[in-house]
């Protein structure tokens, strides 16, 4: 039997859908794209934080399949943001040994946005230090069926029979990093909207009432020490995890 760890134990891998920033402007009578503009900081500051405790992978949910049914203006200038965030901070990402991975249909981006993310993925592949997920254009019903269709691509003889829960998690997003061990939900909503739902199967939730412009080092803080709080069993007893 082996001794249980006293020490904290950090998430190797958070993720985070990052909602209110909408609401966050709307509260102060501004623009909600200036609320958008806001959430920047708050993401620079969560990746901060995440390297500086030793998080190993931290997945953002920036923008879903669904999002693009916002009002055209407000897109075009998520887009915008996007790009921007693109050429001006990967620069500083790569300072810091971050890796940069984008998640999602890169399909729909415009020839620029697509550019700059194969420079910024390249740039950064090498990094050791903590690895970056921008999910941008993702929707977790179409990771899975995405992860189908290249299995099948890789495996064109075999029958539809043959496909396995390993076959899936070889192909779905994320497959070379671990498994999420907490999502964090900011806004006050309670639901996971379609994000990561292949890889969230055993993922601690915290909800929580601050939009995500005011999220902070604090914040993060208050998300992992609950997740400490937690007894993660899958699917054991508590009296076996004991043992552990």
């Amino acid at each position: 039997m082996s001794s249980k760890s006293t020490s904290p134990t950090i998430p190797k891998h958070i993720a985070i859908i990052m909602d209110g920033n909408g609401r966050w402007a709307k509260k102060r009578m501004l623009p909600r794209f200036v609320g958008h503009q806001k959430g920047l900081n708050a993401v620079k500051r969560v990746v901060s934080r995440c390297a500086e405790l030793g998080v190993d992978s931290l997945t953002l949910f920036a923008f879903s399949t669904e999002n693009w049914k916002r009002p055209e203006e407000e897109v075009n200038k998520l887009m915008g943001l996007f790009l921007k965030a693109l050429q001006k901070e990967v620069s500083k990402l790569h300072e810091n040994q971050v890796r940069l991975r984008i998640i999602g249909d890169r399909d729909a981006f415009n020839e620029e946005i697509q550019a700059h993310i194969v420079q910024a993925e390249q740039l950064t592949e090498n990094n050791t230090g903590l690895t970056l997920n921008i999910a941008a254009n993702y929707g977790g019903r179409w990771d899975v069926v995405d992860a189908v269709k290249r299995w099948h691509q890789a495996n064109p003889t075999k029958e539809v029979s043959d496909l396995s829960e390993s076959d899936i998690c070889h192909y779905i997003s994320l497959a070379d990093q671990p498994v999420p061990d907490l999502l964090i939900r900011t806004g006050g909503e309670q639901r996971i909207s379609n994000f990561l739902i292949w890889q969230m199967a055993y993922a601690e939730f915290y909800f929580c009432d601050e939009l995500w412009p005011d999220f902070n080092e604090e914040s993060i803080d208050r998300a992992i020490a609950s997740f400490q709080q937690r007894e993660r069993r899958f699917g054991k007893t508590s009296e076996q995890v004991a043992q552990c």
